[in-house]
């Protein structure tokens, strides 16, 4: 008999953790190999989760509306049709204690399950978050949940010695942010001369970065949802990381309208939509490639400078938005980024993306123009260094130059390009270069390229 792990897959890079919001399958059920399994939920995506096997759904691990880390083992797949099926307690039952003196169920109770089977595999310690075991020697769920703060945060807490166990969090169940342990530092509180007695963090009391506002009468009172508030954090985190400076073109697109005139129907008959989105993904791609610097990362004090041409795409969604990445866009032609741009996005709306597709990106553009958006500053998507809005394609008068050389107002096809930038890597004429590039392009485009 073979058993499959089914672990909680990592959505992006940044995230740590995800919600199991509901089990596609029952235990007992058989499964295809790549058949959904179950949805998850993220700060970055709702997505459906394929089974890596084909089997029966042998154990249950995780209950629906459970909170995990990344690489937790979530379910069992028993690929010998006869295996047991077993699920595990469910959360409320681990988490409620015998009453001192209160009457027990008449049954005998059930054998403790084996740690290595029901519990999220801990997060290896770094040298900024000590493991102290408590007075039984057990740790809690939310103090392995602390200590697996992100690797900015370590970083940030060995640069000055601090024990990231004695700071209060806010982020998820009283995890510490980046916010957190920034302010701390800027309150000047002292760091820790030596290791010695940890003593119990104090409870979390909610986002204390947003002011408390009483409702009034008739007013409608929604908490953040799960997506909602780890979607502020971040870009919160991005705002206070990146020297954010934009810059805006304003860009003729007659020369794309008119190749799309001409080709639309053909590339309709293929089943591919071609859009004024994927002219730009097509330019921006190839301008990456000789502009290293707006396609980089900032470590510590390091510039990377990406290999790979990773484009991501904002789709916004009734629940919030996501970021498909459009992996080596540059070496794809125009059909193959229309398609797929297409096949990305009807899959982010339908849940159907893969973990990986969601992941790698170097730079990231949003159309927030299809909504008729002029023109707007977007905040970077982190750890990348740029991120261009495209701003609403529409027909507008235009002074152009006749070839004798007499000047007269027409009507052209224009939008404007916004690009946000980190000041602390990308100068202002590395992103105007950037844009003027993508804006000739643009505006040259070749026929042959289509």
């Amino acid at each position: 008999m073979a058993r499959v792990d089914v672990l909680m897959p990592q959505m992006g890079e940044s995230i740590a953790e995800g919600t199991l919001s509901k089990w596609l399958k029952k235990l007992g059920d058989e499964v295809k190999r790549d058949e959904p399994l179950f949805e998850i939920s993220t700060d970055k995506v709702d997505a459906e989760i394929p089974a890596p096997s084909a089997g029966v759904l042998a154990e249950i691990k995780v209950q629906e509306g459970q909170t995990v880390p990344v690489q937790t083992l979530v379910a069992v797949i028993e690929t010998d049709k006869s295996a047991s099926t077993t699920a595990a307690p469910s959360a409320a039952a681990q988490r409620a204690p015998a009453a001192s003196g209160a009457a027990v169920a008449s049954s005998p109770p059930a054998p403790k399950p084996a740690p290595a089977a029901t519990s999220p595999v801990p997060p290896r310690p770094s040298p900024s978050a000590p493991v102290v075991p408590k007075g039984d020697g057990a740790e809690t769920a939310e103090e392995r949940l602390r200590r697996k703060s992100t690797p900015l945060v370590r970083k940030i807490a060995a640069e000055h010695q601090v024990d990231i166990s004695t700071i209060p969090g806010t982020g998820f169940a009283g995890r510490v942010t980046k916010q957190d342990i920034l302010g701390f530092i800027e309150r000047g509180a002292p760091a820790p001369t030596a290791p010695g007695p940890r003593l119990p963090a104090p409870a979390p009391t909610g986002p204390v970065q947003h002011p408390v506002v009483e409702p009034w009468p008739g007013d409608r009172v929604e908490p953040f949802s799960k997506i909602r508030k780890i979607t502020a954090d971040h870009m919160i985190m991005s705002r206070r990381t990146s020297a954010h400076v934009t810059s805006f073109f304003e860009v003729d697109y007659s020369r794309v309208a008119e190749l799309r005139r001409k080709h639309k129907a053909a590339y309709a008959e293929r089943g591919v939509n071609l859009t004024y989105l994927a002219f730009i993904v097509k330019t921006c791609a190839e301008n990456l490639r000789t502009h290293p610097v707006v396609n980089a990362a900032v470590s510590g004090d390091n510039i990377i400078y990406r290999r790979d041409v990773n484009i991501g795409i904002a789709v916004a969604l009734d629940w919030g938005l996501i970021v498909p990445v459009v992996k080596r866009a540059d070496e794809l032609s125009l059909g193959g980024l229309a398609r797929a741009i297409n096949d990305l996005g009807e899959r982010a709306r339908t849940k159907k993306l893969l973990p990986d597709e969601i992941q790698r990106g170097t730079f990231t553009i949003t159309n927030p123009g299809v909504f008729g958006s002029y023109a707007g500053a977007p905040i970077i998507n982190q750890p990348q260094v740029a991120i261009l809005g495209v701003g609403a394609i529409e027909k507008r008068p235009k002074v152009v130059t006749l070839p004798d050389g007499t000047d007269t107002i027409a009507i052209r096809t224009m939008g404007l390009l916004s690009m946000s930038y980190d000041h602390r890597v990308v100068d202002g004429a590395d992103a105007d270069r950037f844009l003027a590039d993508v804006k000739r392009a643009l505006e040259d485009f070749p026929e042959g390229a289509i």
